[in-house]
């Protein structure tokens, strides 16, 4: 008896010890995925493989600033970086929309966007949300509600725009007859370098001569120009919202003996600060040429690794637009694009 009743005691031990050690586990295994580890923290990775990103952006063909970006973005968000990246690459609002969808599908930790359009992601980025899907806006704005992205890290295309506008009233032309070539219409670049230039059209300050998007495409700049100069309607301004199409504008005018940049009858101006585009201000053949910075990934990195913290939702790029009879070889080094 006194046998029996040991064997009996061995045996309930054990089962005791089985049975605290599964429910530890099982408060351990919930404990990591509770609210209180969540919130509006960062997911832990640590053991958990790499952070899976999603990228939409423009694709690199673009222009020498997507060209760039891209690069950026790639690097960054790198596997020697502990992170999963996968990208999709389309002009087109639309397809965007879709690949967003994609990847929330497919469930990555972090979407992040560039879009082709301000408009039409309502939805997708409330999905994104419901998922627990955290989203970061780079390069250009939407129009969705604050909740719906932990940051924006973005230029500030007005503002682009109006320094660029500040600069040519400075030059008090005594008239201003503007070719002005647009980007991508409905994109936040195309938005904000084209306000401030129709408030002059509607002040009359200026005159718009024709006012056309290219799509940032240097051909099709160039034949909107081509176009202008047929037509033998006069013109001494091309503004044009990229520096592709401001080398497209430019190649019309030398094929037609047109003179241009510094000293020339019809002032240039460009955006993005590519090194080649640079040169050309530099070398008196353009104007002007706004920068707009593609460096956002590392800044989002540090959001997402905890690095770092934002103090507002929308972290904007400080920039600024060059004149080519100030511009210097250590301007070229410093904000030029590319090589």
């Amino acid at each position: 008896m006194r046998k029996f009743k040991a064997l009996l005691l061995v045996v309930v031990l054990t089962l005791t010890m089985v049975l605290g050690a599964c429910g530890s586990a099982a408060n351990s295994g919930s404990g990591s995925g509770s609210g209180s580890q969540g919130g509006d923290k960062a997911p832990a990775k640590s053991s958990d493989g790499p952070i899976k990103v999603g990228v939409v952006n423009n694709p690199p063909s673009e222009s020498g600033y997507r060209e760039a970006n891209v690069k950026d973005m790639e690097a960054v968000f790198s596997a020697a970086n502990g992170y999963e990246l996968k990208t999709f690459y389309n002009i087109k609002n639309d397809e965007q929309l879709q690949a967003a969808q994609g990847f929330i599908t497919e469930g990555v930790d972090y979407l992040l966007i560039s879009a082709a359009e301000t408009t039409g992601w309502d939805e997708v980025l409330k999905k994104a949300k419901e998922a627990g899907i955290k989203v970061y806006l780079f390069d250009r704005m939407i129009n969705v509600d604050e909740s719906l992205y932990e940051a924006a890290v973005v230029s500030d295309m007005s503002k682009e725009g109006e320094t660029a506008v500040n600069w040519l009233l400075a030059q008090n032309l005594p008239e201003y007859k503007v070719i002005h070539i647009q980007g991508a219409m409905g994109s936040d670049a195309q938005i904000g370098r084209t306000g401030a230039l129709d408030a002059q059209f509607e002040s009359g300050k200026m005159t718009k001569v024709v006012q056309q998007t290219a799509t940032w495409d240097e051909a099709e700049a160039k034949k909107i120009v081509e176009s202008v100069i047929n037509s033998g309607e006069d013109f001494n301004v091309i503004y044009a919202e990229n520096d592709g199409m401001a080398k497209g504008a430019v190649a019309a005018l030398d094929e037609h003996g047109i003179t241009h940049g510094v000293n020339g009858k019809v002032i240039v101006m460009g955006f993005d600060c590519n090194k080649w585009a640079l040169r050309e201000l530099k070398a008196g053949a353009w104007n002007y040429d706004g920068q707009c910075s593609p460096f956002q990934a590392q800044i989002i990195s540090d959001l997402i690794k905890g690095v770092k913290t934002a103090s507002s939702k929308i972290i904007i790029n400080e920039e600024k637009g060059f004149d080519a009879k100030e511009l210097t070889d250590d301007d070229i080094n410093t904000y030029g694009l590319g090589e």
